[in-house]
């Protein structure tokens, strides 16, 4: 964290703001005493996996006791303020531009551009009134900070459906299964109709094209326009730009059009069947060098409690959950994005899996580091530990956006991080030898990958995922739908297209695939969103006036979600 300099204005008058040396991190035995806390097999809070909190006390001018913990002093995202006993927890919107301190008389130190501002919420009652007004971020501080207030977020009624036989019948997870096997196989699959060569307009030049036996031109029912694709008839495998969203791509393809000699390399991934072969796969492209990426969980999903499927070594069930805790208190998510970012953002799409389908039921993977449960942090606040052997999608506190199988020895990235998902394990992954992407080792293997479905291997679904790639020294990060696929489409796809590392998403429904973009388009203010699908307009709300209020950025919402932000020039 900046410190303050000495000597700055704080409402009107000049002082001399504390320097509290908790606020630099622990070191030494403190630091080695919070990783034992860390490690133990042991209940502990949700910040007891914060190894490098930073805490600051003191008393303001009225007698309250006042304690400000910084949860990761390098991100400076995140706080936590207590009151009297009373927590409040903080969200400093500007992580990059405004410092958060706690003076020397007890009050908050805003700092910014090289003034300080001082400020006591809770003595004006602005605190109050933010915790009643029911948002889920009530700004304080002349919104330079955000308080992070529970609500309940939406959900369809399958979703509802869904929870309840889980967490109320005692065979729900089989129930859930068998729906999902029963009506929703192919349920989303769409087949586009494909033409003969035809003019579908231009590729991007810089992404190229997919290494495909065969590009016919083929209509893509997208929710938004593409440069240069008359009537939405794209050529397959090729790269268009998307209408009024610089720097975001689109393609189209099936998977039976993919170059033979992908297809047929031997001892990767299972044969194609004839219905996987012709279902469409959309793909839109975000240049990384125009965008942020921030992670939100859901207020609800995913969990913190157990998931069913570990057993034997890998379930400690006197324990809440598998790090010790199965609540955030006393943290707050919200499944909404910051309102502070709504004039910037370019993109939403749903997370991952919930936690009961977050973790092994099968191999030494279910049995070892309590089911390697699927971790994620968020703002630079660990909220579930990431475990090694998990394909993870994170980025770094210098911006940088990566997608990696985790180690161990990435524990040491843990004070860099400033969001992080983990999703089973990976689709593909770089070959050291040759740097192009290979299918990963469990790709076959249907309980080895943990990839949901039947044991034998011939459940087609609904399917995302997303993967990396590298073009010219740019980075893109590539979401992927897929109509009706298993591991094994999918990650042919992800090699036809190029990229060094891919990983699953979500599956089984258009409301675990969602996708919304945001035109960068004055008229509409950027908030009417346009969907990767354009069934996915109904997961949406409207206002009683007939506005689309989109999922994620207007509403709160129960399940996990990433957002990309357009960079601040």
């Amino acid at each position: 964290m900046r410190r303050f300099l000495s000597g700055l204005f704080l409402s009107g008058a000049i002082i001399q703001p504390v320097t509290v040396a908790a606020l630099d991190g622990p070191a030494g035995g403190e630091l080695a005493e919070r990783w034992a806390v860390y490690e133990a097999e042991a209940r502990k809070s949700v910040l007891d996996l914060q190894i490098q909190r930073a805490v600051a006390t003191g008393m303001d001018a009225d007698g309250r006791s006042v304690t400000l913990t910084s949860l990761n002093p390098l991100i400076n995202s995140w706080f936590v303020l207590e009151v009297d006993g009373v927590s409040y927890h903080l969200e400093n919107p500007a992580p990059q531009e405004v410092t958060v301190d706690l003076a020397e008389d007890g009050s908050l130190a805003l700092g910014e551009y090289g003034v300080v501002e001082s400020c006591r919420p809770w003595a004006t009652g602005e605190l109050d009134t933010a915790r009643s007004a029911g948002l889920p971020y009530a700004p304080v501080c002349g919104q330079r900070l955000y308080l992070r207030n529970r609500v309940a977020g939406n959900r369809t009624n399958k979703e509802a459906v869904v929870d309840f036989l889980r967490d109320n019948v005692w065979f729900g997870e089989s129930l859930v299964g068998f729906i999902k096997g029963t009506f929703y196989e192919d349920a989303y699959m769409e087949s586009g109709e494909t033409f003969d060569a035809t003019a579908a307009g231009d590729a991007v030049a810089a992404l190229g094209r997919a290494a495909l036996d065969r590009a016919p031109g083929m209509y893509a029912s997208l929710g938004f326009d593409l440069i240069g694709a008359e009537d939405k008839v794209v050529e397959a495998g090729a790269w268009y730009a998307v209408e009024d969203m610089p720097g975001i791509y689109a393609s189209a393809m099936q998977p039976g059009m993919i170059a033979q000699d992908i297809l047929r390399r031997p001892d990767e991934t299972h044969g194609l069947d004839s219905v996987e072969r012709q279902a469409d796969v959309y793909l839109v492209a975000f240049d990384l060098n125009e965008f942020e990426i921030g992670y939100e969980r859901g207020t609800d999903h995913p969990r913190l409690d157990w998931s069913p499927r570990p057993w034997g070594a890998g379930r400690a069930d006197w324990l809440p959950g598998p790090d010790g805790f199965d609540r955030p208190d006393p943290l707050v998510t919200v499944g909404m994005l910051n309102p502070a970012h709504a004039d910037r953002v370019a993109a939403v799409f749903t997370g991952g899996f919930k936690r009961a389908h977050g973790a092994f039921r099968a191999t030494d993977m279910a049995q070892t580091n309590y089911g390697h449960h699927y971790g994620f942090l968020s703002h630079g606040v660990l909220m579930s530990k990431l475990h090694p052997g998990l394909s993870t999608i994170y980025v770094l506190d210098d911006g940088t956006i990566g997608m990696k199988t985790w180690t161990d020895e990435d524990a040491g990235l843990l004070p860099r991080l400033r969001f992080a998902r983990q999703n089973g394990v990976p689709l593909i992954e770089t070959d050291p030898e040759t740097g192009d992407g290979v299918p990963g080792e469990q790709v076959r293997s249907w309980l080895g990958g943990n990839w949901s479905g039947s044991a034998e291997a011939e459940l087609r679904t609904l399917r995302a995922g997303a993967c990396m790639k590298s073009v010219a020294g740019r980075d893109f990060l590539i979401y992927a739908y897929f109509s009706t696929a298993t591991p094994s489409a999918m990650a042919r796809t992800f090699q036809a297209y190029g990229c060094r590392y891919g990983m699953l998403l979500d599956m089984n429904s258009q409301e675990h695939t969602y996708m919304a973009l945001f035109p960068n388009d004055e008229e509409n203010d950027g908030f009417a969103p346009q969907h990767l699908v354009s069934n996915m307009r109904y997961i949406d709300d409207t206002s009683n006036s007939g506005a689309v209020i989109p999922r994620f950025v207007g509403f709160s919402d129960n399940r996990d979600f990433f957002y990309l932000l357009r960079k601040e020039e």
